[in-house]
């Protein structure tokens, strides 16, 4: 077998790689790390040392305070529960539009198109969807999120044209078999879309985890709250020398701020970590495949 031998101006190019991508990646991992540790650190420590990656003291207080009301651990799972059913209802809802829509035999199509690519540019705007969520008395309900955002354009646009690269041929042969559209549609579409099903999966559930604004909008009652509205109250209260600490523990002494902040962003942080690694060899082969056409 032959070998192939790099020139000398090609190691050196791959070397010049290796040690740009080394740096770039220390400097993306590394805040992070310091987030890490300084939710670990204590008071003293955070006001002493400018930036560190390992704690001097180990210290679970501000997790202790982060978690010392149980309405945290309600949001988490009203989060939970938004992001796993507004997932799924996203992906049918998408899904289910994008197939037909994927058709160019489809009456109004065209049409239908516009309509979706017209959504992308222009909205009501937040007013006018507070109203809407108001008459379909959805206020302080948690499919407030999870309704208005059923469809996301631009997702359901990729995976129309993800459909439309499929091999025709296929939908022919199942016809020939006596396989319905909804057959063929389980049986052949959606098992040939799992890199594009699992990346607008990753989008969906981002999205929802990270629901923020529309929660702030729709949601007055605080047991409704999802995790991110309730932590920016944590983190509130811990700025705020006269905020309410009723629900706190009276014997607990109080974490550093700063500290407080560096463990809401690991909290909020971590489950999509944790998410990303199953997902990401879809992640940039479901993108690109439906994006080639229109």
């Amino acid at each position: 077998m032959a070998r192939h031998y790099k020139t000398v101006s090609g190691t050196l190019f791959d070397s010049v790689n290796y040690i740009f991508l080394a740096i770039y990646g220390l400097v993306a991992v590394l805040p992070f790390i310091y987030i890490v540790a300084g939710s670990f650190a204590s008071d003293a420590e955070l006001t002493k040392r400018a930036v560190f990656l390992i704690p001097e003291t180990f210290t679970l207080s501000a997790y202790e305070y982060v978690f010392s009301t149980d309405t945290i651990l309600q949001s988490i799972w009203v989060s939970v529960f938004i992001t796993s059913v507004g997932t799924v209802v996203n992906l049918i809802f998408t899904v289910t539009m994008a197939y037909p829509l994927a058709r160019r035999t489809l009456v109004g199509r065209n049409t239908l198109l516009n309509l979706v690519i017209f959504s992308m540019l222009f909205s009501g705007g937040m007013i006018p969807s507070y109203l809407v969520v108001r008459e379909m008395h959805l206020l302080d309900s948690l499919w407030a999120l999870i309704i208005p955002g059923a469809i996301n354009a631009f997702n359901l646009i990729i995976i129309k044209n993800f459909f439309q690269e499929l091999p025709p041929e296929l939908e022919e042969a199942a016809k020939i078999d006596g396989c319905t559209e909804l057959g063929m549609l389980w049986k052949i579409i959606l098992p040939l879309s799992k890199p594009v099903l699992a990346t607008f999966t990753l989008f969906y559930a981002v999205s929802h985890w990270n629901s923020f604004f529309q929660a702030l909008l729709y949601i007055n009652d605080p047991a409704k709250w999802p995790l991110q509205v309730m932590l920016r109250q944590i983190v509130m209260l811990s700025q705020s020398a006269a905020g309410d600490m009723s629900n706190m523990d009276p014997n607990f002494v109080k974490p550093p701020e700063q500290s407080i902040k560096m463990a809401v962003i690991v909290v909020c942080t971590i489950p999509i970590l944790i998410i990303y690694p199953f997902l990401q060899k879809h992640f940039a082969k479901g993108v690109l495949i439906g994006s080639v056409k229109g």
